[in-house]
């Protein structure tokens, strides 16, 4: 199993990127994909056009998000991963904390994944968004 963590620092409140994480259309706006989410635990989710999908585990309001995460390139039969987003006010912005676990071996780098596919998107537009 591969595990790793990244951190962006967002120029918006705590507030703003929490609840546009779990929000359909500033989800898709944040990101440039089709996003299909809510913010009720156990709620099913995609992202990116479908390429995404999991289910919402754990919502701490403003504080912590915890979903089963998988794309249409894990095998049927292998177990979601685990993706958990921890918020933080940090100088006026907000720090998100991404812990990435249980990614089963053989998948691509979802590391950088993340920083192309959501952090660069997430820059711009909570720039955009002040």
């Amino acid at each position: 199993m591969i595990a790793f963590t990244v951190s962006v620092e967002l120029k918006s409140s705590v507030q703003d990127v929490f609840e546009s994480w779990l929000n359909k259309a500033k989800h898709t706006a944040m990101t440039g994909g089709e996003a299909e989410i809510s913010s009720q635990v156990g709620a099913e989710f995609t992202a990116w056009d479908g390429y995404i999908s999991g289910r919402n585990i754990e919502i701490q309001s403003n504080n912590r998000i915890v979903q089963s995460w998988r794309t249409t390139e894990f095998k049927e039969e292998d177990a979601d991963s685990i993706l958990e987003l921890i918020f933080e006010e940090k100088d006026g912005n907000c720090q998100i904390l991404l812990k990435h676990s249980q990614i089963p071996e053989g998948q691509p780098d979802y590391k950088q994944g993340w920083e192309d596919h959501y952090f660069i998107p997430m820059r711009a537009y909570f720039v955009e968004a002040t």
